[in-house]
C-alpha cells in the first residue's frame, strides 16, 4: 500500500511551529492554549490566520472538538479532519491533510492541540475516572486498572520476562529524557536525575514507579502545513514530510496479540516505505514516552534494534546527549510536557531540530528525524517520517 504513496513523498511541508503554556499555565483553559500556540504558529509560518483552510485537531474532553475550535479561531476552513485516536491523532492527522492540499481543497492546514490537565477543576483524574462510561474496556474494568499505567506496566512486565529486560534498563530512558531536558529551557522538570533516582522512587504499578511515568502537565501546540512549492517562499526552513502511515491493531491492552509487539512495527514500515528510508537513515528520533517500556518497544518496532534488544540498546546513555541515537531530545513527555497527548509535541521537536533551532540540545547536522506517536494503551500508532531539503 505505501508504495502507491510514493507520489505524495515531499509534497508538503511543516512552514510554522508553536507550542504555549507547556508546564503550568494556571487561568488558562484548553482552547486559550491550543488557540495561543496556533496563532504562534500561524504567525511562525509568515501567514495569517484569515490564510488557514484546513484544521485538525482533537480532544479528550469534547466529541465535537473542531467546532469550537473553528468558532474561537474565527477561520472557515475547507478541510477538517477530527479523528481522534489518542497521543497519535496529531501525527495522523499528516497523510490526509496531504491529499487535502495535493487535491487544490485547501492551501494552508492548521494542525492544533491544547489541554490544561493539570491546572484546570476538570482535569486527568476526572477524565480517566469518566472513561469507564464513555469508553468502555469490559475485559479490565472489572478488576480496576490504574488506567493507563497498569496496561503499560503489564507491557514492561511481559518484556522484562521474555527477554530479560531490567528495571535499570527502564531507568536509563527515563535518566536521558532528564538529561536532555536538562539543556530545554521549555522542559518542566529539569532537575537531576540518576538512575539510583528512578530505582528507589515510589512504585505506582508494578515494575514502573513514578520516575518511569510521564509528566502531567499543560500546554498548547500547533504546526501549518502547505505545499512544499509554497513552503520555499515562507519565512522559516521547510521540513519536508516524507513518510507518514497510522496502525491501529487493538484498542486494550488485553486484546494486543502480543504484549511485546506494537502496531509501530506496521505504521514505521509503511512509514519508511514512502519515505524510502530506513532506520538507520535516521538522525534524530522523537518517540512517544507515556512510559519509559514505550521508548524500549519503539526502538524495536521502529527498526533501531532487535526485539529484545532495546535494553543494551539504551544502556550506558545510548540515546541521551553524546549517546549513538539522540531520542526524545526536548525531554519528552517524561520531562520536557505531557498535557494528555503528546505526540503534536513530538513532531515539533522533530521540525525545531531539522531547522537547526534547538540550542543547547540541538543535534549537529540532523536533516532526518522519525516523529512517532502512540494513542490509548499502546493501541493506536502513527509515524512520520520528516527531512530537510537534501533530502528531497
Amino acid at each position: 500500500m505505501s508504495g502507491s504513496l510514493n507520489h505524495l513523498r515531499g509534497s508538503a511541508a511543516i512552514a510554522g511551529v508553536a507550542t504555549f503554556g507547556c508546564g503550568e499555565a494556571p487561568g488558562f483553559t484548553n482552547m486559550e492554549l491550543l488557540a495561543r500556540a496556533a496563532h504562534a504558529a500561524v504567525a511562525d509560518a509568515g501567514l495569517k490566520m484569515s490564510d488557514i483552510d484546513g484544521l485538525c485537531t482533537a480532544s479528550a474532553s469534547a466529541t465535537m472538538w473542531s467546532m469550537p475550535v473553528v468558532e474561537y479561531l474565527g477561520i472557515n476552513p475547507r478541510y477538517i479532519d477530527a479523528t481522534m485516536i489518542g497521543g497519535s491523532s496529531f501525527i495522523a492527522h499528516l497523510l490526509p491533510a496531504m491529499y487535502a492540499l495535493q487535491s487544490g481543497q485547501c492551501n494552508a492546514v492548521l494542525v492544533c492541540y491544547g489541554s490544561a490537565q493539570r491546572t484546570a477543576a476538570f482535569g486527568r483524574k476526572e477524565i480517566v475516572a469518566s472513561r469507564k462510561f464513555l469508553d468502555p474496556q469490559p475485559y479490565e474494568y472489572p478488576y480496576e486498572p490504574m488506567s493507563p499505567l497498569s496496561a503499560y506496566a503489564l507491557a514492561a512486565s511481559r518484556h522484562m520476562h521474555q527477554f530479560g529486560t531490567t528495571r535499570r534498563d527502564l531507568a536509563e530512558v527515563a535518566v536521558a529524557a532528564r538529561a536532555w531536558a536538562r539543556l530545554n529551557p521549555e522542559a518542566f522538570m529539569r532537575g537531576p536525575l540518576s538512575i539510583e533516582d528512578v530505582l528507589s522512587a515510589r512504585m505506582v504499578s508494578d515494575p514502573l514507579s513514578v520516575r518511569d511515568c510521564c509528566l502531567v502537565t499543560d500546554g498548547g501546540g500547533a504546526y501549518v502545513l502547505v505545499r512544499a512549492d509554497r513552503a520555499r517562499d515562507l519565512p522559516k526552513k521547510p521540513v519536508y514530510v516524507l513518510g507518514n502511515a497510522t496502525a491501529v491493531w487493538n484498542r486494550q491492552v488485553s486484546s494486543m496479540h502480543d504484549l511485546t509487539v506494537t502496531a509501530a512495527s506496521q505504521s514505521g514500515r509503511e512509514a519508511y516505505a514512502m519515505a524510502g528510508l530506513s532506520a538507520k537513515d535516521v538522525g534524530v528520533a522523537q518517540l512517544y514516552d507515556a512510559f519509559t517500556i514505550n521508548t524500549l518497544l519503539f526502538l524495536e518496532d521502529l527498526g533501531f534494534c532487535a526485539k529484545g534488544e532495546s535494553g543494551a540498546f539504551v544502556q550506558n546513555g545510548g540515546i541521551g546527549p553524546g549517546g549513538h541515537l539522540p531520542v526524545n531530545t526536548n525531554g519528552g513527555g517524561l520531562s520536557c510536557v505531557h498535557p494528555g497527548m503528546y505526540g503534536i509535541f513530538a513532531l515539533i521537536e522533530a521540525v525545531r531540530q531539522l531547522r537547526g533551532e534547538c540550542g543547547d540540545r540541538q543535534v549537529a547536522g540532523a536533516e532526518t528525524a522519525i516523529a512517532h506517536g502512540n494513542g490509548g494503551t499502546l493501541s493506536s500508532q502513527s509515524t512520520a517520517l520528516l527531512g530537510t531539503a537534501s533530502t528531497l
